[in-house]
């Protein structure tokens, strides 16, 4: 695995496809900030949370400048379900293989459980905040809009 990117860090590209065969690539992003949260499993408590923390903040996220981005290594059909079932309105990532999230160098928890960790990205790329709690899916919305406003000055 790689050493964990930090803030200050760059990010790799990003190119994978999402729930919906679409694929996502952070070179395409338009200007737009991102926040980029790896989660262990769909459907599980945690990550269900979570999930939908990001989805009813979604419209605050996108006015704050970002895109939202879920990443797990589920497959397609998995992502497609979690995101129905939740009524999810932004793309979740097949990182099959987990190849993202070991460029990322996100941690396991014990080496089993992929770790929770969310990471705000500027529009040039640069990762300008990094939060890893496990435990606490709903503080990733929380520090993720709380960097924005930081980045907007607001």
């Amino acid at each position: 695995m790689a050493q964990a990117l930090s803030s200050g860090d760059r990010v790799p590209l990003i190119a994978l496809l999402d729930q919906s065969g679409v694929e996502r690539r952070s070179d395409q992003l338009q200007g737009k900030a991102l926040v980029l949260f790896f989660y262990p499993k769909d459907d599980t408590p945690g990550c269900t949370m979570e999930a939908c923390a990001f989805r009813d903040s979604y419209a605050d996220l996108q006015a704050l400048g970002a895109e939202v981005w879920g990443v797990s290594g589920d497959d397609q059909a998995s992502h497609q379900r979690f995101a129905q079932r939740h009524n999810l309105p932004y793309p979740l990532l097949v990182d099959r293989g987990n190849q993202l999230r070991k460029a990322f160098g996100v941690p396991s928890v014990l080496g089993l459980l992929p770790g929770r960790v969310t990471y705000v990205i500027d529009q040039g790329g640069v990762i300008r905040h990094v939060f890893n709690n496990l435990l606490d899916g709903p503080a990733h919305r929380r520090e993720a809009l709380e960097c924005l406003k930081r980045l907007q000055g607001a």
